[in-house]
């Protein structure tokens, strides 16, 4: 407690809403995956298991569109804690006896996570921007590093979570005990992070929540292709194509999609080391062109593979490590780069709106893969055509990066 009573205030609040995010994440991965997998054991089909997490990703969009508009108003503090007292909510409405576990009910507690997660997830990244001198490109981009890979590390750790507690404790268990860990989060939340934090001197009106920054357009519309060539083969069908294909049980894919987003997460957070950064430079629109070209080439090689007859065990694994680790380096610049863009009075709306992007394409992606795993016969040819989808919109991303301004290295 010494320690931390010496730290500068800006340091105290950024490990205040780390640990928020942090805490909030572990759940959030969790529930993912012990949704997923116990529909699954009941029988739900891929697309109807797809369709549990619809509301989650489309009140995603609503929430990031209006909540940056909302942190400005009330400030950043605020929007989190509205975000983690809500997925403490959406975790107790899972926990009804099993009978009333319909589609509808599932999908309305979805709905509320998403909520939660995005005005979470804005209010985290809006706070770095505050918390970080604004000359100081180089160490926000360090610290923009640290926080998205370590959430994503957890976010792995909650996936394997998810399973574990699935096998022990059952869904029941496992639900109740992450709300009561999440709810303890909350009261320290309430009582630690600073009360003015993130809010706007000059209050922005209703239509300001769309960016007038070019930069801030271009780089949501890549964003929001990124995310859906990820979660187009991620959410349902490799989930249920290494159960139902390759015949792993509950803990192994969780396990093993644990560690695939843990060290995707550790990677982002060393992406500045691999972009430059150790060499005194920021990366800019060029190098979000390139990495994006890069990524674009693998999901069609994963396809290749498959459909010429290589061991899918083999094929899909080693192209989901070397996947991982180029699309967390991809994901890790679009987040420095989206800090660095949005304006410091009203930080919320430009990350508001480009976080809104991101879960449109979380959104397209879900649906589809549920949707095209199903149509093209699930198992190895429904993989290989979400492969090729997913391919598809990478090159959209490409194509869309290559508008972004590019800066001189700092």
């Amino acid at each position: 407690m010494n320690m931390l009573s010496q730290l500068s205030p800006a340091i105290r609040q950024y490990l205040v809403v780390t640990g928020n995010y942090w805490a909030f994440t572990l759940t959030d991965g969790a529930l993912r995956m012990l949704v997923v997998l116990h529909f699954h054991g009941l029988g739900y089909s891929p697309l109807e298991i797809a369709l549990l997490f619809l509301f989650y990703e489309i009140f995603g969009v609503v929430t990031n569109l209006v909540g940056g508009w909302l942190g400005a108003h009330l400030g950043l503090n605020r929007t989190m804690n509205i975000g983690l007292g809500l997925q403490v909510v959406a975790l107790a409405m899972l926990l009804v006896p099993a009978a009333w576990l319909t589609v509808p009910w599932v999908m309305a507690a979805q709905a509320l996570s998403g909520i939660a997660k995005d005005l979470n997830k804005m209010s985290a990244k809006s706070s770095i921007k505050l918390l970080v001198p604004e000359n100081a490109q180089g160490a926000l981009y360090k610290w923009v590093a640290i926080l998205t890979g370590s959430k994503n590390a957890l976010k792995g750790a909650g996936f394997f979570l998810g399973g574990a507690l699935l096998m022990l404790l059952g869904f029941a268990g496992a639900v109740a005990a992450m709300a009561i860990a999440l709810a303890l989060v909350w009261g320290l939340s309430l009582v630690l992070l600073k009360k003015d934090l993130g809010k706007a001197k000059q209050k922005p009106k209703f239509r300001d929540i769309l960016s007038k920054s070019e930069a801030v357009n271009i780089l949501s519309a890549a964003r929001m292709f990124l995310f859906g060539a990820r979660d187009v083969w991620f959410v349902v069908a490799l989930p249920v194509f290494l159960s139902q294909t390759l015949g792993w049980n509950h803990s192994q894919t969780g396990g093993f999609l644990a560690l695939w987003v843990i060290g995707y997460g550790l990677v982002q957070a060393v992406a500045p080391r691999l972009t430059g950064k150790a060499a005194g430079k920021v990366p800019d629109g060029r190098a979000a062109t390139l990495w994006a070209a890069l990524l674009t080439l693998l999901p069609a090689a994963i396809a290749l593979g498959l459909m010429q007859g290589l061991s899918p065990a083999l094929v899909v694994v080693a192209g989901l490590l070397v996947f991982g680790a180029v699309f967390a380096v991809n994901s890790s610049l679009h987040s420095y780069l989206i800090v660095s863009y949005a304006s410091r009075e009203g930080v919320s709306l430009d990350v508001g709106f480009y976080y809104m992007s991101n879960a449109m394409g979380r959104l397209i992606g879900t649906v589809l893969s549920g949707w095209v795993f199903q149509a093209a016969g699930q198992g190895v040819a429904g993989l290989e055509v979400c492969l090729w989808v997913s391919a598809l919109f990478l090159l959209l991303t490409t194509l869309i990066s290559l508008r972004l301004p590019a800066t001189e290295s700092v």
